[in-house]
């Protein structure tokens, strides 16, 4: 007696095209934790679902911390204008405007920064605090445009500076600058990893920014802006190393060539110290004419024990201490060297 025909099962013997895939492979993965080799390469990431940033993520990702390094080239810049103009005049209006311009920068380029390293995945190997876009916490296109705010913000300072001044070249100066905040993480081939970012730091947040504080006050500047533009540049550029140096590790991971990657551990120890003390001969010299310039030695007392833990560190807990003391020292200098000018 015959049996009735069982229906064909699907395999992949009978029918390959129709062979059951793993659940799994329906879903794309994400590219932060797959070894994607685009993602490796520096590709771009696409904006994707992220979390929602609290108030104190935005907060922590303005990097609070690297304000000093806007606050005190322009209180020195001011102090410098007071001296050039002779009479203890003080442009208070010009000088709140060079604030705004300077602060709005360096929150533009952090956001800039938190963006940029954020979708190259740079940022999936760190060791400092995290941020907004490399966490997920905030969509990619959201830093951006809150990066975007600040620019304009500062543009928008920088051109009533400008118009009061009457110095329309600066235009062109104000460009640059934040064309500079952009392409130090920005672009296909940004110069924060080529190794340059501690010789822009130097020109736009010491020279620039302290020089031009004093132009648009006085109208000229003298050897009071020039030194102490030298002088809270290469504290700035200390800001930069030490953080550097904590990412060092995760920094070749990602192919960010900084300048701590490309000259090492010990020497980016002791180039921290050189950029830290050098400003004090500036301190020195004008202590000869400067009776309260000499209150600016008082600022050794945080740079010699973040010299100290950056020269014996070993944890990123370490060198996220002495970030914190360089920066508190840049404001103290600024505010010390610069009432010494101004009285």
């Amino acid at each position: 007696m015959a049996q009735p025909a069982r229906p064909n099962r699907p395999n992949q013997q009978t029918n390959p095209s129709s062979s059951a895939r793993p659940a799994s492979t329906s879903r794309p993965k994400n590219p932060a934790k797959s070894g994607n080799p685009a993602r490796k390469s520096g590709a771009v990431r696409p904006d994707g679902p992220a979390g929602r940033a609290s108030a104190a993520d935005w907060i922590s990702g303005a990097r609070l911390r690297t304000l000093p390094l806007a606050i005190a080239p322009v209180l020195l810049g001011t102090g410098a204008a007071i001296v050039a103009e002779g009479d203890g005049q003080f442009h208070w209006v010009r000088a709140l405007f060079a604030l705004v311009v300077a602060v709005s920068l360096q929150i533009g380029v952090n956001y800039a920064n938190d963006y940029s390293d954020g979708i190259r995945g740079t940022d999936d190997h760190r060791v400092g605090p995290a941020r907004l876009t490399g966490s997920g916490a905030a969509k990619p296109r959201a830093v951006l445009m809150v990066a975007l705010a600040f620019f304009g913000l500062a543009a928008v300072a920088g051109l009533a500076l400008v118009i009061v001044s009457q110095l329309w070249w600066l235009l062109a100066v104000g460009a640059a600058a934040i064309v500079a905040a952009w392409f130090y993480t920005g672009g296909k081939k940004p110069y924060g990893y080529l190794g340059l970012g501690e010789l822009f730091v130097f020109v736009f947040f010491g020279l620039v920014a302290t020089l031009g504080t004093t132009l648009v006050q006085a109208g000229r500047v003298n050897t009071e802006s020039w030194l102490s533009a030298v002088a809270i540049g290469l504290i700035a550029c200390a800001v930069l190393m030490v953080n550097n140096l904590r990412d060092i590790k995760p920094d070749k991971v990602a192919g960010k060539r900084t300048l701590a990657v490309l000259i090492g551990a010990r020497a980016s120890r002791a180039v921290f110290c050189v950029f830290l003390l050098l400003p004090f001969l500036v301190v020195g010299f004008f202590s000869l004419f400067y009776p309260l310039a000499w209150l600016a030695f008082f600022v050794l007392l945080l740079v010699l024990p973040a010299c100290l833990i950056v020269a014996t560190a070993t944890t990123a807990k370490e060198l996220i201490l002495a970030l914190k003391l360089t920066s508190l020292a840049a404001l103290l200098y600024g505010v010390l060297l610069g009432l010494a000018f101004a009285i």
